[in-house]
């Protein structure tokens, strides 16, 4: 059987990702898989889940990427980091507040221009949302203030709050992660029709939390929502 599967905000917790795709869903080259962003900072081995995601690539399995805010903060912070000899850029500031020194720490450097070029283009060919025939994809939600939703990228990476209408995505809902949600309220979501929206992201750095902690992966097709509670030995 063919799966389709969304997993939400990874933030560098390589153990627990790849137990969710080997040992929860184990994915197959049949199915497909959708990532909505955040791959990096936070967690011990942001590095290590983007090696990981190419080698999936490199595979031939079907993986389709898309860019959080966090993948947003790097490339920028890279930019600006060229040509900068001692100062900080205001982005890199901005991104160091934001778990940024774990993702240096995971590529062994200490300055964002350091970083790989390799990985950096790699983020650049993410996408910013991807629509689909019962849902549209996106890491943060939609701005639908403005005529067209689907012109304003940056509220793609960057919004915390959305009213959807229905009238400009088709009638779809909207698969996002970005905010973290609590699990009993994800499971809500994503059984009620009510809801034209579903949050996925469980706060998998929220490891002590009661009712986050986890990685999530649904699956489109079926509803049907897979925990795998946080693995990575990291503080």
């Amino acid at each position: 059987m063919r799966n389709r599967w969304v997993i939400p905000d990874i933030h560098g917790y390589l153990n627990t990702l790849k137990s969710l795709i080997e040992n929860r869903i184990s994915l197959t080259k049949e199915d497909t898989l959708y990532f909505l962003g955040d791959y990096i900072d936070r967690g011990p081995n942001s590095k290590g889940v983007i090696d990981y995601i190419m080698s999936l690539q490199d595979q031939d399995y079907d993986i389709h990427c898309l860019r959080g805010n966090h993948e947003d903060y790097c490339v920028k912070a890279w930019h600006a980091d060229q040509d900068r000899m001692l100062f900080k850029s205001n982005i890199e500031k901005e991104w160091r507040k934001n778990g940024a020194a774990a993702t240096l720490d995971s590529f062994g450097v200490k300055r964002p221009r350091d970083i790989s070029k390799r990985y950096i283009d790699w983020m650049n060919d993410t996408k910013f949302y991807m629509e689909l025939d019962k849902c549209i994809l996106v890491h943060a939600g939609l701005n639908f203030r403005i005529n067209n939703p689907f012109e304003d990228f940056s509220s793609m990476m960057w919004v915390r709050d959305f009213k959807v209408d229905k009238n400009k995505v088709a009638g779809k809902k909207i698969i996002h992660g970005h905010v973290p949600v609590e699990l009993s309220m994800i499971h809500l979501f994503s059984q009620s029709e009510a809801y034209d929206f579903l949050s996925l992201d469980n706060g998998i750095y929220y490891k002590n939390r009661d009712g986050f902690g986890n990685l999530l992966a649904y699956n489109i097709d079926t509803n049907e929502i897979i925990i795998q509670h946080n693995v990575d030995s990291y503080e």
